[in-house]
């Protein structure tokens, strides 16, 4: 049975995996994302991810019969343009070319957040639906979007729902417009905002929190631990957060009708349940068919959802339909 390979490349980690032709995890591997140098610098951390969960697996890289990336930003055939949360990315970078030459196997990319929405309608918590839209809270706020039962990237920037704007002339995002749903949900334009009201003499626990457990930014697991401990900005700027993200899925449910919202990401999956209803509430008032809400849920998948979207990208043609058997079967986790 032929293996495949699966990268998600996020803004704080990059989790790889090999599984089988029934999606069962063989072996994985987890590195940090680099915060300096540039496009070459990560598809090196890529690389080395991909050799030692091929090793993990009991397979040499080589004899994957392919790899799939889901990576942030824009993609256009074997480039990423605009991943801007990755260092010294706003240009357009060959990543597949560079990784086919590096591991001498095909090489798909998608967008990261498409490619785990997808995971899901296959073997997640919306295998039940035709349409649904991904939504993953974490260093940024992207969609994914499957209608009628198929993946629609557009020309290739579909889904980018952090990019929608909430608020009209509202806070500055990290794309350098004003008001999008990222600029207030976003994890890494939620840093930026605790540094400015800490200038400005709020007190929190936060950049204490990450000291102590030894990060270099506001990750999902510090922010849970602020919220547990009762930390007030931090509060502050999640009930901020929620209340954006219940604005901005709901100006998306209102356009596309879909059946199902799924919450991921790193905040997302670190808060769970309780702030999946909470967002569920927050969309309510927005609604146009209030009285027929879709149905949010919280991945099923968690942090292999990427990567399991991306090995499911290699194992597929161009038109998103399945060359591998099984596409339904139960994930087995290392």
């Amino acid at each position: 049975m032929a293996s495949y390979g699966g990268v998600d490349l996020g803004g704080t980690k990059i989790q790889a995996v090999v599984v089988d032709g029934a999606h069962n995890v063989l072996g994985s591997s987890r590195h940090p994302t680099p915060t300096g140098g540039g496009p070459q610098d990560v598809a090196g951390a890529i690389e080395a991810a991909v050799r030692e969960s091929a090793a993990a697996a009991g397979v040499a890289s080589a004899q994957l019969a392919g790899i799939g990336v889901g990576s942030p930003g824009t993609i256009d055939g074997a480039s990423v343009s605009g991943a801007r949360n990755l260092p010294g990315w706003d240009g357009t970078f060959a990543l597949a070319d560079v990784l086919e030459r590096a591991l001498g196997v095909p090489v798909a990319l998608g967008n990261d957040v498409q490619v785990a929405t997808r995971a899901e309608h296959v073997l997640g918590a919306a295998r039940e639906f035709r349409s649904l839209l991904g939504v993953f809270w974490g260093t940024g706020v992207g969609g994914g979007l499957i209608l009628d039962g198929r993946p629609w990237t557009g020309r290739g920037g579909a889904g980018e729902i952090g990019h929608t704007v909430v608020k009209v002339g509202g806070a500055r995002c990290t794309c350098g417009r004003r008001g999008c749903l990222e600029a207030y949900a976003g994890r890494a334009a939620m840093e930026g905002h605790v540094k400015k009201m800490v200038e400005k003499g709020r007190k929190t626990d936060l950049f204490r929190l990450m000291k102590e457990r030894e990060r270099t930014r506001l990750t999902s697991g510090v922010w849970a631990h602020a919220l547990e401990q009762r930390d007030k900005l931090a509060r502050e700027l999640i009930d901020r957060a929620v209340a954006a993200l219940g604005t901005g899925i709901a100006s998306a449910v209102n356009l596309l009708d879909v059946e199902a919202v799924i919450i991921g990401g790193g905040l997302g999956v670190r808060l769970g349940e309780d702030y999946v209803r909470r967002i569920a509430e927050e969309m309510q008032p927005h609604l146009f068919l209030d009285y027929r809400p879709p149905q949010v849920r919280l991945t099923e998948l968690d942090d292999l959802g990427g990567a399991l979207g991306a090995a499911l990208l290699a194992g597929t043609g161009v038109d998103g339909s399945l060359r591998q058997s099984g596409a339904r079967h139960p994930v087995a986790r290392p």
